[in-house]
């Protein structure tokens, strides 16, 4: 079996962070929230991996990932120009695919388990293809599927404005190469795309085996601020236990779950409460406070401040903020210096290089 990473889109949402590189580049708990797809493909035996790259800075995609051995894979780049929905994404794939089996993962989706046991479910099957549910409150968001009295699958809609089912669509699927036919039958949705529902509506109606199965654990599709803040939560939640390489000075406190990667340092007079993640070479305190679900990256400097449940990308400086910084998305290189000013509160979502004088 082969794996496909959809790695394009606009990332609009998520502006201005995406100005400056691909959504699934964003990091939670300090890891490229493709990477995690990535690492979850290779544990499940999915070695030879196809990358769809989008027209959002590709080659950052490119430079972080290389040939794939770092990470214990193969990797073949496809380029998708501009985003034109799922399905025409699928079809660039066919010669990579050839006549192997597949999964098809969105670059921006977190699945807590990995889908180990659903791999190994669909090879032993003789299903056609395989969708991946899991019930949401707001299924007009997503791909939604809808079953019959006796629980057979019978149709996928997406984003209705009336949902048939609170049952979603993942964003991971198994196929088999028939799927190649039905996308050559597709017309543009109303959206000016190519929908993969309607490419797995076809399989249906022309008599194929779709299989189905429920996600057990939490699943994330990180496609806004929100969603990356409680996916950063929920990864961090998932850290078993602290790891300190860094150095932690007299008088500073460090508490619970917290990883403090090398040439990090925590400060005198400052409190790191996990669970929290800060990368390397950053610098807390002094007379700092790190909270709860944090994720800090490398080379940042927080000094004279407070923040919690929070995403901060490298190279970031916080100095003298009197009020405490919570659920802000920061981008790299942003810098925020406190002032004469003092503010009821502060909440920031900052794209890359963005300065902040308070």
């Amino acid at each position: 079996m082969k794996g496909v990473i959809l790695h394009g889109g606009h990332g609009t949402r998520l502006r201005p962070l995406t100005h400056t590189g691909p959504k699934q580049l964003i990091p939670v708990a300090n890891k490229p929230i493709s990477q995690y797809v990535l690492e979850d493909l290779r544990n499940s035996g999915i070695t030879d991996i196809a990358i769809i790259l989008g027209d959002i800075y590709p080659e950052k995609v490119k430079e972080h990932y290389g040939d794939g051995s770092k990470f214990g894979v193969g990797i073949t780049y496809i380029y998708q120009d501009r985003p034109r929905g799922i399905a025409h994404a699928v079809s660039l794939c066919r010669d990579f695919v050839g006549d192997d089996s597949f999964v098809v993962y969105l670059g921006d989706n977190l699945l807590k388990g990995g889908i180990r046991r659903y791999v190994e479910k669909f090879r032993s099957s003789n299903m056609d293809a395989m969708i991946l549910l899991c019930e949401v409150n707001e299924p007009q968001r997503f791909g939604v599927a809808q079953f019959d009295e006796k629980g057979r699958l019978v149709r996928l809609v997406e984003k209705p404005k009336v949902p048939p089912s609170n049952y979603a669509l993942t964003g991971i699927y198994f196929f088999k190469p028939v799927i190649f036919e039905m996308i050559k039958q597709l017309k543009p949705s109303w959206r000016g795309e190519l929908e993969i529902t309607d490419a797995i509506q076809l399989l249906l109606e022309n008599g194929y085996n779709v299989g189905y199965d429920f996600v057990s654990g939490w699943w994330k599709d990180t496609g806004t601020f929100q969603d990356i803040l409680d996916a950063n939560r929920l990864v961090l939640d998932e850290k078993a236990e602290a790891k300190i390489e860094g150095i932690v000075e007299d008088g500073a406190v460090v508490e619970g779950r917290v990883i403090i990667k090398k040439d990090a340092v925590i400060k005198k007079n400052s409190v790191v409460r996990g669970p929290v993640c800060i990368g390397e070479g950053t610098i807390i305190g002094p007379n700092t406070y790190i909270g709860p679900y944090t994720s800090i990256g490398r080379k940042c400097k927080i000094e004279n401040s407070e923040v919690e449940n929070s995403v901060i990308l490298d190279e970031v400086k916080i100095i003298n903020i009197k009020e405490r910084i919570t659920e802000s998305l920061i981008g790299s290189h942003c810098k925020i210096v406190g002032g004469n000013t003092r503010p009821t509160g502060h909440r920031f979502v900052l794209g890359e290089r963005a300065s902040v004088i308070l």
